[in-house]
Parts: structure tokens; C-alpha cells; sequence
């Protein structure tokens, strides 16, 4: 039995890894150097193609959490990052040659990973003895990518992100706002789709009002922000229903007004008025810790965003969890194709991993790897499956895959990802704190279980 990984990028190079050390026999297939993605210009594995940081170390941060259980679990990806570590404060920054020669050479010498180089362009066929992990990555071939959206549907596999910034719920200024869904109901959405809000208590949504003067100054900021230019390889196409606001600002004054800032059915309470306009938040997950800016996904530079929502009436010291972003990307709808195992519902034996299911980031890229190379050797050896904790970090990256949304989006780590702390009364430091706290807990408590069997 050898099982198929396709994609040589952090996820398939960490999946491979982790199924190799527990004895499975691996055939890592990668297109270099037959082709290369538009992004990439060298033949070598895992090649950082954008920043060469792996983001923050600290435990309080979610992604610094996520580093820790990685390098305890033995993530090669991690243990080649430290190994290849260069300054950079508080960041984990690598020497991104010394980094992607180490993951090849430890790769290639491993007796249980033989490396093949295909260009793949359609699902291998695969069977229980024989299965088959796909790790293409953000820039999947257009054949492949095809294929997948012939398993998944076409409706569950997107090619490009329209991402809206997440903020933190105690950062936010809540004298200023007010909770109401438009005209009253169970929380109408930019879309004019209806949800239930009963798990938030008296709306879905937040909302940040604004004065004509307000209003017409943060179109004016927004249209002369610093914008991102898409990259070289990128051709990013996008839809009417999801344009970045800046776009939407440029289209006219009112425009914003009319569509995902429109005050129409909002009353606020503290005036009997209705809002000239108005930024409408809604709950990120089930606690209510974290919100995104409805509509609001943009190509701003990040600290074109931080000082521009920075003006929304409510948010003027709001803590960023996640900017927004529009860029390239092929990943499928993970709660509505993926199950428990990140196996394709419709095409047994076929599982994915990294980025094309809906993960953002370096870090969560190598955790998608890890994985999925973990549960498909719990379950390949017969035993139950046991993930790691939801209150880890690598069990919150598993919650975003498996939590059913609306509009499903990528994501980075974030604590919203994992269930809120029982002390609801601590602040924000000494919360995320208490949160790293039980996540180490409980991940060394399910590494010493796991260990037993």
C-alpha cells in the first residue's frame, strides 16, 4: 500500500511526513520541475513565495500557539523553520533557501517517501488500500482544479478570496453601537437572506451608525486608501455580488449607501432615527468573540484598513483578528465537501489538505497537512479517530473546517476558532493568556493519551 499525495507545498510535505513516521508508505507527486505555478520560480520543496515570516511566537497569539503544538507533535515544517531561523523580533522569519533545502533533504532521505514528478491533471484513482491526498495549493492547475469542482459541484469550489476583515468583540466601542437587523427580522444579510438570531440575543447584527458628513468622509477615505496591487500571477476577476468596497466606493458617492452600508429597516435607538448609513457586523462564531464587517472585503493594504475602519463610528480602537483580502485562491466549501477526516463526501479515499480547503497562512497550510496525515493513519490503522482537542489551536483550524457558514470563507488561526473561556469577565490579554493556557493543558493531555494506545 502507497498512499498518493499531490502537492509537495507545506500541507503535502507535512503530510507526508506524519504518515511516513508512522510506517505508511508514501509517493509524493510534484510537478516541479516539469511546471511551475505563475508564483513559483524554483524547484525546490515548499518554496516561500510571498513573505518569508511565519508570523508571531508568542503563545498569545493564536498562530504562536499553533507553532507550540506543531513542534510538539513533530511537525517537520516547524522543525525546519527553527533550524533555518532568522531575526525578526517576534516573529519566527526563515532563511527561505536554508528552509526549503532542509524540507527537501529530509524529505528524499526518508525510507517510507519516494518523490515523483507529475504534472497531475486529474483525481488519481484511489481505493482504501490506496488513497489519495490532494495538496495543490492556493494555485491549483486549471485541470485538476476542474476535475475536483466535477467531484464537489461547481457552487462548492471558488477561485479566487473576497475576504472581509474579523474584528474582536471587546475592542469594539458598544456605546456607540446598537443590535438591531433590518426591519426587525431574524438577521437579514447584505444578500437579504434571513437567519436566525436567537443565539445572539436581540439581532445577527451590529450596527456602526453614521451621519451624511461621517458617511461621506469615509467614502472619500476609503476611495484614496493605499490599495494592494494583484501580483504578477494573479488575474483576479471579480463578481458583482462580492466587489471589493473600495470598487463599490469608486462607482459613485452613494453607492456604499445603497448597498452593504444601507441603513434601510435600522432604526437607532438612541435617536428614533434612522442611520444615514450604516457598517453591519455580524457574529464570526457561536460566542460572539469575534465579528466581520459585512460586505467589506477589500484589497487595502493592512494598514490602509487599520486606520480607515479605525474611522467607523465603534471601531475607532478596534483589535484586528483578520484583514480583509482579495486575491487568487482555489479552495473548495470544506464544511459542505469535506467530512470528519477531510475526505471528499462524494469520492471516498479522496482527502484534501492546506490551503484548497479553506486554511490561510503558512502555519495553517503545514497544520492542514498535519492533519490530515494524522487522521488518515488513525484511521488507516483501525483505531477511532482522535483529533486534537477543539481548544487547541489545531483543533480550532479543524472547527473552521467543519463549521457550516453561510458563505464559507479561507481563514487564518484565530481564538475565535476555539470555544470562548469560562471566565467571561477577563480582559483581553489575560483572556487570550487563560486560553493558551488551557490549550497547552489539554494538548499535552491528548498527547499523553494518544502515546498510550
Amino acid at each position: 500500500m502507497a498512499i498518493k499525495i499531490i502537492g509537495a507545498g507545506l500541507a503535502g510535505c507535512e503530510a507526508a511526513w506524519q504518515l511516513a513516521e508512522r510506517g505508511f508508505d508514501v509517493e509524493l507527486i510534484e510537478q516541479k520541475p516539469l511546471a511551475r505555478t505563475p508564483a513559483q520560480s524554483s524547484d525546490a520543496l515548499c518554496e516561500l513565495v510571498c513573505s518569508n515570516s511565519l508570523r508571531g511566537v508568542a503563545l498569545v497569539n493564536a498562530v504562536g500557539l499553533m507553532k507550540e503544538e506543531l513542534r510538539k507533535a513533530g511537525s517537520l515544517i516547524l522543525a525546519c523553520a527553527d533550524a533555518s531561523r532568522v531575526p525578526a523580533g517576534g516573529a519566527l522569519a526563515v532563511d527561505r533557501e536554508l528552509f526549503s533545502k532542509a524540507i527537501t533533504e529530509r524529505i528524499e532521505s526518508h525510507p517510507h517517501i519516494k518523490r515523483r514528478a507529475e504534472v497531475v491533471t486529474s483525481i488519481p484513482m484511489a481505493t482504501a488500500d490506496s488513497p489519495v491526498i490532494i495538496a495543490t495549493g492556493p494555485l491549483t492547475g486549471e485541470a485538476l482544479a476542474a476535475d475536483i469542482a466535477r467531484v464537489v459541484g461547481t457552487e462548492h469550489l471558488a477561485y479566487y478570496d473576497a475576504i472581509a476583515p474579523i474584528v474582536a468583540s471587546d475592542s469594539i466601542n458598544w456605546e456607540k453601537v446598537f443590535r438591531q437587523s433590518r426591519w426587525g427580522k431574524g438577521g437579514e444579510d447584505d444578500a437579504g437572506e434571513l437567519h436566525d438570531s436567537t443565539a445572539l440575543g436581540d439581532s445577527a447584527y451590529v450596527n456602526c451608525p453614521f451621519d451624511e458628513a461621517e458617511y461621506r468622509q469615509f467614502v472619500a477615505d476609503v476611495c484614496a486608501s493605499e490599495k494592494v496591487e494583484p501580483r504578477s500571477f494573479e488575474d483576479v476577476r471579480y463578481f458583482e455580488g462580492c466587489l471589493p468596497v473600495e470598487v463599490m466606493a469608486s462607482r459613485g458617492e452613494m453607492t456604499l449607501a445603497f448597498g452593504p452600508m444601507k441603513p434601510v429597516g435600522l432604526t437607532d435607538p438612541r435617536t428614533g432615527r434612522r442611520p444615514f448609513a450604516v457598517v453591519q457586523l455580524r457574529a464570526e462564531d457561536g460566542d460572539a468573540t469575534a465579528y466581520n464587517l459585512v460586505g467589506f472585503q477589500t484589497r487595502m493594504t493592512y494598514g490602509a484598513q487599520a486606520a480607515v475602519f479605525r474611522k467607523i463610528p465603534g471601531l475607532e480602537e478596534v483589535e484586528f483578528l483578520r484583514y480583509g483580502s482579495v486575491h487568487r485562491n482555489t479552495f473548495v466549501d470544506a464544511p459542505r465537501s469535506l467530512d470528519e477526516r477531510m475526505q471528499l463526501r462524494n469520492l471516498p479515499n479522496v482527502f484534501l489538505a492546506g490551503q484548497i480547503t479553506g486554511v490561510e497562512g503558512y502555519v495553517e497550510s503545514c497544520a492542514g497537512g498535519f492533519l490530515c496525515g494524522l487522521l488518515l493513519s488513525q484511521s488507516l490503522s483501525g483505531g477511532a479517530l482522535t483529533p486534537p482537542p477543539p481548544t487547541t489551536a489545531l483543533g480550532g483550524i479543524r472547527t473552521h473546517l467543519m463549521r457550516e457558514q453561510e458563505n464559507y470563507q479561507p481563514s487564518n488561526i484565530t481564538w475565535a476558532c476555539m470555544p470562548s473561556h469560562e471566565n467571561r469577565k477577563l480582559k483581553k490579554r489575560d483572556r487570550y493568556a487563560a486560553l493558551a493556557e488551557r490549550a497547552v493543558r489539554d494538548f499535552s493531555e491528548w498527547q499523553k493519551s494518544n502515546s498510550a494506545r
